[in-house]
C-alpha cells in the first residue's frame, strides 16, 4: 500500500492562531482576551525593526505574521496577541511605518490610502483613523491611527508627499480631507482640561 501525500497545508505557525489568510488581512486581535502573559523579548525599534532577544528578525513573512498579531492596551502596552497567548513587546515610538500613500479625488472627495510596511495592507484615512502630527524634540511627526489602538508612524518621503497635496489645495491650517474627515497636517495646539 502506497502512504497518502502529505497534507500540503502547514498546521498554524504559533499555538492557538487561526490558520493565515495569506496576510489578506489583520487577525481580530480585539476580541482575543487570552489568561497567560509574559514577555516576547522582543523589540520595535523607532524605525519600524523588530528584535528578538536583541537580534534582527529578517524574515518578512514573520514580521508581517507579528505585525498583525499586535495591540496597544489601555495602559499604552503594545502586546502580542493570539486567542491563547498574550506577550508584551517594547516599541520605541509606533510599532508600524506607513511606506507608501495613493490619492484618489480631490478636496472632500479625497481618499487617502496609506501601505504599511510591515503587514503590507492598505489602510484609509478616515475619522476612524486619522491622521494625527505629534510636536517633539525631533520635530513634529505623522502618524496614521489604526485599528487595535495601533498607529503607524507617516514615513518622511509619505509625508512631503501629503504636504505637497496639501499645499496645492491651500488649507488654513494645512491638511488634506480623506474619508469625509479634515486631516490638519501641523502639530495641533491641546489645551489643559
Amino acid at each position: 500500500m502506497i502512504d497518502p501525500p502529505p497534507d500540503p497545508t502547514p498546521g498554524p505557525i504559533i499555538a492557538g492562531l487561526p490558520a493565515d489568510r495569506g496576510g489578506a488581512a489583520r487577525y481580530p486581535v480585539e476580541q482575543w482576551h487570552p489568561d497567560r502573559c509574559g514577555h516576547s523579548g522582543m523589540r520595535i525599534d523607532a524605525e519600524g525593526r523588530w528584535y528578538h532577544e536583541g537580534r534582527p528578525i529578517l524574515r518578512p513573512a514573520l514580521v508581517s505574521l507579528f505585525a498583525r498579531l499586535l495591540r496597544r492596551e489601555a495602559d499604552g502596552r503594545h502586546v502580542l496577541v493570539t486567542p491563547v497567548e498574550m506577550l508584551d513587546i517594547d516599541v520605541d515610538d509606533a510599532p508600524l511605518i506607513a511606506i507608501e500613500m495613493g490619492s484618489e479625488g480631490m478636496g472632500e472627495a479625497r481618499a487617502l490610502r496609506f501601505r504599511i510596511g510591515a503587514t503590507g495592507l492598505w489602510e484609509m484615512a478616515d475619522a476612524a483613523h486619522a491622521i494625527v502630527v505629534e510636536a517633539g524634540a525631533h520635530g513634529p511627526r505623522p502618524y496614521l491611527m489604526l485599528d487595535a489602538g495601533l498607529r503607524a508612524r507617516i514615513a518622511r518621503p509619505v509625508y512631503y508627499a501629503l504636504a505637497e497635496l496639501a499645499i496645492e489645495e491651500g488649507h488654513d491650517p494645512p491638511g488634506l480631507w480623506s474619508g469625509g474627515a479634515f486631516h490638519a497636517l501641523e502639530p495641533q495646539e491641546t489645551v489643559a482640561p
